[in-house]
């Protein structure tokens, strides 16, 4: 009986290690939209502590964040003139 159990785990181990390639790119993935979104929240926090003598400030959500985040000081300016002609 016992050795049915080690078959198993055994088995169940050389599962996961075959499948360990196709579960490594969605957590680069998640390291990646994390990593993004903090650095445009940084980016925007900055830019409205810069900003705000001038009236201009950028909400800061996940969408303004992710954008900030890939688009960097782009992104930003992207944001503020947005923010500028709708607001």
């Amino acid at each position: 009986m016992e050795w049915k159990i080690a078959l198993i785990c055994l088995a169940g181990l050389f599962g996961l290690l075959l499948m360990w390639p196709f579960m490594i790119k969605p957590l680069k993935l998640v390291y990646h939209l994390v990593s993004y979104l903090v650095i445009g929240g940084v980016l925007l926090y900055v830019s409205n502590f810069l900003l705000s003598q001038a009236g201009l400030r950028v909400a800061l959500n996940p969408v303004t964040m992710l954008t900030a985040g890939v688009l960097q000081v782009p992104g930003v300016i992207l944001l503020a003139v947005l923010h500028h002609i709708f607001v």
